[in-house]
């Protein structure tokens, strides 16, 4: 990982926008719904955006670890 990666979050556009590397942006693609790419001259990622990340990522990432912990809790029962 980039050290010079930096991640951002607008509460109130609930966007959140990682910088994978400095530069200017020379073309976006939406990628799946609520995701953007944004490309460098050579056609580098160099920031990602995600619309909606309360929605897209953070309720995710805590389903998928609520599921993870019950997963755990059954495997301790046997």
């Amino acid at each position: 990982m980039d050290s010079n990666m930096k991640i951002r979050y607008d509460p109130k556009a609930d966007i959140l926008y990682i910088l994978l590397k400095e530069g200017p942006v020379a073309d976006t693609d939406e990628v799946d719904e609520d995701i953007w790419f944004e490309y460098d001259e050579q056609g580098n990622v160099i920031g990602i955006e995600i619309w909606n990340a309360g929605e897209n990522v953070i309720r995710r990432s805590l389903l998928e670890i609520e599921r993870y912990a019950k997963g755990l809790k059954e495997e301790a029962k046997t």
